[in-house]
């Protein structure tokens, strides 16, 4: 186990969507470990180390939005990029109507967290690596509201805002710590890169708001 941090985050909307869903975009009840690491190595993260989510306590009630939104079926494909950029006369907008196509997402709103992690180092790791100094990064960064890129619940369009919540702190009370456990059903843990992309899911399990995130290789994490 490596260094912990508790990092309180909130925002308005929220979208982590289920791999199942094809065209539309429908979220999980609650964050997923994936997002909560992404959040995390917004704010710090290098070769040398690799974030674990540990838990994520949900503080606000769960409740969805439903919009509708334009979207274009097809991206811009990179040969008509480089014929533009080599002065051919290329239509690049996607204002044809066959282009686009309405799409229902179904977010969360008013959205609340404490992600509780922590850091390993790796084998990417230089002579001047050591915890203390990344965990000493990371907190510092967290205090002022630094990060690398804007962090985001799921889609890049939710931003997300977030607090160190420092060691002795009091945790922010959670709309379910005195009620009944809760299934989430089977949840994305994470992507696995190797010869394939493999990923892999977990049973989340709610209990007086905490979601205990197994680890990778444990039996509860499939595939």
């Amino acid at each position: 186990m490596g260094y912990g941090i508790k990092l309180h985050v909130w925002g308005e909307r929220a979208c982590f969507t289920r791999p199942e869903m094809k065209a539309e975009r429908v979220s999980y009840d609650v964050m997923t470990p994936s997002a909560a690491r992404g959040i995390l190595e917004a704010i710090h993260w290098k070769p040398a180390i690799r974030w674990v989510v540990d838990r994520i306590q949900v503080l606000n009630e769960i409740a969805f939005d439903s919009v509708r939104r334009n979207e274009v079926e097809n991206k811009i494909s990179a040969t008509q990029i480089k014929s533009a950029m080599n002065g051919r006369d290329v239509v690049l907008n996607q204002t044809a109507p066959e282009e686009r196509q309405q799409r229902m997402t179904v977010m969360l709103r008013d959205v609340a967290y404490v992600i509780e992690a922590h850091f390993e180092m790796t084998d990417s790791a230089g002579e001047s690596d050591n915890p203390d100094k990344h965990y000493s990064i990371f907190s510092r960064r967290a205090r002022g509201g630094q990060f690398y890129h804007q962090p985001y619940f799921g889609c890049r369009e939710f931003p997300a805002s977030f607090e160190l919540l420092e060691e002795g702190a009091e945790m922010p009370k959670s709309f379910y710590q005195n009620r009944p456990e809760r299934d989430l059903q089977w949840m994305l843990w994470d992507l696995e890169y190797g010869a394939e992309i493999s990923p892999k899911f977990f049973r989340a399990v709610m209990n007086r708001g905490v979601i205990d995130v197994p680890n990778l290789h444990k039996r509860e994490v499939r595939s």
